[in-house]
């Protein structure tokens, strides 16, 4: 056998060996995952089961993301948005401060998984701004990943097994990251950064900023990671996102300054981690905020 393997490799031209050669391929671009490094989300469970009276949920001053998986039945969902019914599968997104309210239609039996989604990370604020209108999902074509989460959190929601609770925790960050995911693929916000990931250029000049924000980005920085002309980028990036690179740039490394300084490790420490050239440049930034703040509260 071995003879008649080298046989055929003497019979190989030169040529014939370059063709067989297996070319390195180009990493696929994770768009989520330094996004949702930069959320740090958690998720606090309100309720799971059968939905048996109507239930109103009212605005919080926490920032957070309320969700609402519809596993069985049909709900209807009063907000100021208007009244939208829904029948399982099916998933609500409602910013914090959208008060709302649900209650189950008809005489079969409705089973929902009311969950809190937080996020302690700096890019929570860039997520939240995109989530400013209720969002009515059915979920009856939703990717494989997200139908199969959807399926096992119906299956612990109908029939309550031991260690349920910490099952559902889980389940819960799964059905966000899934959730992510949909919208991306859909397009389903017009605007913001999952908006901005859903273009392949800005997202390669997103992901890059979100993984290394001290680096020393300028918009022509931006645009070369993108692979477009500055002005290109400029113009892509405020249709998407709805505010200019170097805008958003601020946004993030502010709120990465805010968290270093709110856990004890000083402006210069908050300056390094956040990119800012100086403690005094960090510090003229908080106080620019900080007056701009208080002008729009006088206005």
């Amino acid at each position: 056998m071995l003879g008649v393997l080298r046989t055929m490799c003497n019979t190989l031209s030169v040529n014939d060996c370059r063709a067989y050669k297996i070319m390195p391929t180009a990493p696929r671009l994770d768009r989520l995952t330094s996004l949702l490094t930069g959320l740090m989300p958690r998720i606090q469970i309100r309720h799971m089961g059968d939905l048996a009276d109507a239930a109103a949920v009212a605005a919080e001053s926490a920032d957070c993301l309320h969700l609402h998986l519809v596993v069985a039945g049909n709900v209807e969902f009063d907000s100021r948005a208007g009244t939208q019914t829904l029948n399982a599968p099916a998933i609500t997104v409602f910013r914090n401060e959208q008060a709302h309210g649900l209650r189950p239609l008809d005489d079969a039996p409705c089973r929902v998984f009311c969950a809190e989604a937080f996020f302690d990370g700096p890019a929570a604020p860039l997520l939240l701004e995109a989530f400013d209108v209720p969002l009515f999902l059915p979920m009856t074509a939703a990717m494989p990943g997200l139908t199969q989460t959807i399926q096992l959190v119906a299956l612990e929601v109908e029939s309550p097994r031991c260690g349920g609770g910490v099952l559902l925790s889980h389940a819960g960050e799964i059905l966000l990251i899934g959730l992510l995911r949909h919208l991306l693929s859909n397009q389903i916000l017009p605007r913001g950064v999952l908006a901005g990931l859903a273009d392949p250029g800005l997202a390669r000049a997103l992901v890059a900023v979100h993984s290394q924000p001290a680096a020393p980005w300028s918009l022509e920085a931006m645009a070369e990671t993108a692979g477009v002309s500055r002005t290109t980028f400029a113009e892509r990036f405020r249709d998407n996102l709805g505010i200019t690179p170097r805008r958003y740039l601020n946004a993030f490394r502010l709120t990465i300054a805010r968290r270093e300084i709110d856990a004890g490790r000083g402006l210069k420490r908050a300056a390094q981690a956040a990119g800012y050239e100086s403690p005094a440049a960090l510090s003229r930034a908080l106080s620019r905020v900080a007056n701009e703040t208080e002008a729009k509260s006088a206005a």
